[in-house]
């Protein structure tokens, strides 16, 4: 027993001395703690840049009639849709556009849609998916449809597809009253007009609609064109 007492004394101080040369650990801090010291960070994608927009743009963009060779039986009476995106592709190619080209492309177009089971008038989200598959462009859809946001598109070298209800965008140069559900796009504008290449008429090369006028005719597709005014206001961009 005289003996036992330093044994376990000199254990214990051992142990002692294990548990006090512990590698120190270093506490994370907790999250209140980290809230103080971290600061916001805006993702650049959600950052919108603003730009000041120019008092006038116009992008060149080839320009074709429906019927380019004054044909206006099917299928280019109903042909607004496809003249629209074929423009856009000669646009984004770079490449000059003849009426023999325009209309080699309509009919290999609507071909291709008809084997697709597209009908002759479709809403916006239907071209889009076309175009998709068809050209492999990207394609933006937007329901934010003003004014100001068709000239921001412009000034940003986007030329933009519009559906709109045709009979009032009161054009003289339609047949007769002019079609319920027609698309056409705009290239450009001004303090007053905006300008645009309108399909729908030969003499719709740069053809200016007022401001008003535009924006208030715009409607996709309902389905019945009667209802064409119900439609809700869309605008489409076509890119690389």
């Amino acid at each position: 027993m005289v003996y036992a007492f330093p044994i376990l004394l000199g254990i214990f101080t051992l142990l002692t001395s294990c548990t006090a040369s512990t590698v120190p650990v270093e506490l994370e801090p907790s999250s209140e703690a980290q809230i103080g010291f971290e600061e916001e960070v805006i993702p650049e994608e959600n950052v919108i840049e603003e730009i000041e927009l120019p008092k006038k743009a116009s992008i060149l963009v080839p320009f074709m009639v429906q019927a380019p060779h004054g044909n206006w039986d099917a299928p280019y009476q109903e042909a607004c849709e496809e003249a629209v995106v074929i423009m856009m592709d000669y646009y984004l190619r770079n490449a000059a556009l003849d009426p023999d080209q325009a209309n080699r492309e309509i009919v290999q177009l609507t071909q291709w849609e008809e084997a697709n089971h597209y009908k002759y008038d479709v809403s916006l989200e239907s071209l889009k998916v076309i175009v998709e598959e068809y050209y492999e462009y990207n394609v933006r859809i937007s329901e934010n449809v003003t004014k100001e946001s068709i000239m921001h598109e412009i000034a940003k070298g986007n030329p933009v597809i519009i559906p709109a209800a045709g009979r009032d965008l009161d054009n003289p140069y339609y047949s007769g009253d002019g079609p319920w559900y027609h698309m056409l796009l705009v290239t450009g504008y001004d303090k007053k007009y905006f300008i645009t290449n309108d399909p729908g008429t030969r003499q719709g090369l740069d053809y200016k609609y007022k401001h008003k006028k535009l924006v208030n005719a715009i409607h996709d597709w309902t389905g019945v064109k009667e209802e064409i005014r119900s439609g809700v206001p869309r605008m489409m961009i076509i890119e690389r």
